[in-house]
């Protein structure tokens, strides 16, 4: 799966890069959010757009909600995991500016958090095959554990109707 991660902490990217890299991703890495949009839009030029962005909220030359709106603006079914120690704070207030579900990631989390959350890639679609306003999802702001357990619930909710 492709992925771009985009954050300004190199170290942290490394560690991510080598830790995906081994789980049979491809990564592309930028350290900015000039940068990251750059790499973005010349990835979905090439038709190879990236599968998941993970992204931090505080990053040099333009924050993270920034990138995401125009990530989601040239693509609104971009997947987008905020990676970021401003969940609490920051994010939480600035995400529904966003009008799209992105998830997010309270830093700091495990190498194996952050690949079990880019490997439950179908969730999303899922939820809407079995009818559920994915807007409406949102407003509730669940972490990534509760939409993947409220998809379980659904689906045998959806099998004992059958």
């Amino acid at each position: 799966m492709n992925i771009l991660i985009i954050e300004d902490e190199k170290d942290l990217v490394a560690d991510y890069k080598y830790f995906l890299e081994l789980n049979g991703h491809h990564v592309t890495e930028a350290f900015s959010g000039e940068e990251g949009l750059e790499k973005f839009h010349t990835l979905s030029q090439k038709q190879n757009p990236p599968f998941i962005v993970v992204l931090d909220y505080q990053l040099p030359k333009k924050d993270g909600i920034q990138v995401a709106k125009e990530m989601l603006d040239s693509n609104p079914k971009q997947r987008i995991i905020f990676a970021s120690a401003y969940v609490e704070d920051t994010l939480r207030e600035s995400i529904p500016k966003l009008g799209q579900i992105v998830e997010l990631l309270q830093k700091p989390f495990s190498l194996k958090t952050l690949n079990d959350t880019i490997n439950d890639k179908e969730i999303y679609a899922d939820l809407e095959k079995l009818n559920v306003d994915i807007k409406n999802l949102k407003d509730v702001e669940p972490t990534h554990a509760q939409i993947r357990d409220y998809l379980e619930l659904m689906k045998k909710s959806q099998s004992h109707n059958n």
